[in-house]
């Protein structure tokens, strides 16, 4: 008979050799992980090269004093558009208005003198003619004559000279525009030689663009050309801007200048685009990014900037092989378009690439891949 104490310690033993005996249960194996991948294929690309740019009038034309003398006041408002010809300034026209009045007057004794010498010649003549005075009297009276008119000739010209000084106290605009800050102030003395102008006008419609392009990048540009790597535009280059909040300028622009020669210094080119700006968008001074179309680059490799793994060191991509095993592969970075990333170096076609699903991938993982949508 069984001690009921012991009941416990039996109980106690027998359940690890039952438990030891029990069957064991198979062990589950870890899922594969999924991705997306999409088959890299050459196709062509926009060519299109960004670059840093500052807008500039049209026009920027100084306005400055024709003559000298006090500034008595502004007529127009700083800042706003002006029309050519409109008076800006008016410069205290009493001491001009004082010389043309003797002008004035020396031309109207000058005109009585020439009168005078005028009918004196005229009655010699018929008198010399019938001998009735002297050859003497004659030549008095002609040279008298021609030298009343240069005098009429001289008074006249300084009665121009002080005309143009005393409208040019009206100072006007040279050209149509937007006005910038006035300079000299009201009563000042102002000075035809003075260092600054009285203001400044711009021409803001059109708008210049300039920028340099490196000397490298033309020497690129035109390398894939000549080998065929690049397709060119059949017309000029199409230039566009994107402003400093990121938005794109509605119209795009020209490129009508392009400089014959390489800056020393920087290494690079001079051009400039024209644009529109009929609405006065653009300012001068304005830093913008110039996007230039220049054609198509041929049998390009491109992969999502999705794909692309940064770091400090370098970019990679992961791609999967036949046996479904993740391979990473350095690569060198292009230009990017439209949400792709050239890839100038580090991918081949025909490989596998994967888009979507990069945190469960790790090189040397085997994976399960599926296409992408349309790839």
């Amino acid at each position: 008979m069984h001690h009921p104490l012991l009941r416990p310690l039996w109980l106690g033993l027998l359940l690890p050799l039952m438990s030891a005996c029990a069957p064991s249960q198979p062990k589950s194996e870890p899922e594969i992980p999924t991705v997306t991948v999409q088959t890299v294929r050459p196709h062509s690309v926009p060519l299109r090269l960004e670059l840093v740019g500052e807008t500039a009038g049209f026009r920027d034309v100084e306005v400055r004093a024709r003559v000298g003398g006090i500034l008595l006041k502004r007529t127009y408002t700083e800042g706003q558009p002006v029309k050519q010809g409109q008076v800006l300034f008016q410069i205290d026209p009493a001491p001009y208005q004082a010389v043309l009045e003797q002008a004035k007057g020396a031309q109207a004794q000058q005109q009585a003198a020439l009168d005078k010498a005028t009918a004196d010649r005229d009655r010699i003549i018929p008198l010399f003619k019938e001998n009735a005075v002297s050859k003497m009297d004659y030549d008095n009276a002609v040279s008298a004559y021609n030298k009343a008119r240069a005098a009429k000739q001289s008074a006249d010209a300084k009665v121009k000279e002080a005309q143009l000084n005393f409208d040019y106290t009206h100072v006007a605009a040279p050209i149509s525009g937007m006005t910038s800050k006035q300079v000299q102030s009201e009563g000042s003395l102002i000075r035809v030689d003075a260092a600054e102008p009285l203001t400044t006008i711009s021409q803001l419609d059109p708008m210049y663009v300039n920028f340099s392009i490196s000397e490298q990048d033309r020497l690129d540009y035109e390398h894939g050309v000549n080998h065929g790597d690049i397709a060119a535009p059949q017309n000029a280059p199409r230039v566009r801007i994107l402003l400093a909040d990121g938005s794109e300028y509605p119209l795009t622009g020209e490129l009508n200048f392009h400089d014959n020669r390489v800056d020393p210094r920087t290494g690079t080119i001079r051009s400039r685009a024209i644009f529109a700006n009929p609405d006065g968008k653009l300012l001068p001074g304005q830093f913008v990014r110039v996007l230039l179309d220049l054609g198509t680059r041929q049998n390009v490799i491109t992969a999502p900037e999705s794909a692309i793994i940064q770091s400090q060191a370098e970019n990679m991509v992961l791609t999967v092989d036949e046996n479904n095993k993740v391979a990473a592969h350095p690569v060198e970075l292009g230009m990017q378009s439209g949400g792709e990333v050239v890839i100038e170096s580090g991918l081949a076609a025909g490989e596998r690439l994967i888009v979507d699903g990069l945190m469960k991938a790790t090189p040397g993982s085997v994976v399960k891949p599926i296409a992408q949508a349309g790839k």
